[in-house]
């Protein structure tokens, strides 16, 4: 009999860490080799491989992998038709959308798309900024760039198409930006045929659904308490939840107990007011999955 095994793909670089990260709180002990590219996973049906998340698309399109993590940026440069099975908004430095944006120096007159007219223009995606400016009717000189972008204009480039988080690397090289073209975010795809096959549809759709949990925990903790039945309707009103508070019986009829999930940041908040309602044995727990 055949092994059954799914070909995953692990973006390298910016993303390798917290890619682990994520795994971990899914249940996957992910474990990096110095000068390998084949991390081990825990996991015997999985088989990781390291690959820059600007290649990601291509490998799985063409079925070297069947499935992988890249951002929607990378599909979109590379044309690729692939599954895009779920969205995972992680990043390496927030939870935000990555923005690919036009920049140009502060004193440039470049205020607009139609400026852009015969400019020369450096960037990684290419094909994205060309699409881009035909849409807008605008023919210039886009040029591949290797890296640091931002330190080519004005000299060699009379603007940019780069990545951004926080905007702070650009405003650091005196940099402004005109206009955002794309929001990204990482996706979860996979090779159309291989997500055809049962098996593997089954492994990568239980596997998506674990590190979407994990995120859907991030930030969040669970909370129980107990409660007179009588306090219990100003207990509820002080009490955000993911859905309702669940409220169990206690052997004793006067007193239930509550447990809910909130956003973490409210609880320093919360508790005392709890507290001054009638709640007590009050208890703060961490989570590691939401599944909804």
């Amino acid at each position: 009999m055949t092994e059954k095994i799914l070909k995953l793909g692990i973006p390298a670089g910016s993303l390798q860490d917290a890619t682990a990260e994520l795994f971990r709180k899914a249940g996957y002990k992910i474990t990096y080799q110095a000068r390998s590219y084949f991390p081990s996973i825990d996991d015997p049906e999985l088989h990781c491989t390291l690959i820059r998340a600007q290649e990601m698309a291509r490998y799985v399109q063409d079925g070297s992998l069947d499935c992988g993590l890249t951002g929607h940026d990378w599909i979109m440069e590379n044309d690729a038709k692939v599954v895009e099975v779920a969205e995972l908004v992680f990043s390496k430095a927030s939870r935000r959308p990555v923005r690919w944006v036009l920049a140009v120096p502060n004193d440039s007159p470049i205020q607009s798309v139609q400026d852009l007219q015969g400019k020369r223009i450096a960037t990684e995606v290419v094909n994205l900024t060309n699409r881009w400016l035909a849409s807008h009717g605008v023919t210039a000189q886009v040029e591949f760039s290797w890296g640091a972008t931002e330190v080519k204009p004005p000299k060699l480039a009379d603007a940019i198409v780069e990545v951004t988080e926080t905007g702070s690397s650009l405003r650091a090289n005196n940099l402004r930006i005109v206009c955002e073209i794309l929001q990204s975010t990482t996706r979860f795809i996979a090779n159309e045929t291989a997500y055809r096959d049962p098996w593997k549809q089954e492994k990568i759709d239980d596997l998506v659904l674990m590190l979407q949990g994990a995120m859907a925990a991030e930030g969040r903790v669970g909370l129980m308490m107990n409660v007179r039945t009588v306090d219990l309707p100003q207990v509820l009103l002080l009490l955000p939840a993911l859905q309702k508070p669940t409220v169990s019986s206690l052997s004793d009829p006067e007193w239930v107990a509550v447990n809910t999930i909130l956003e973490e940041a409210i609880v320093r908040h919360l508790v005392p007011r709890l507290k001054s309602v009638g709640a007590r044995g009050i208890v703060e727990y961490p989570l590691n999955k939401i599944i909804e």
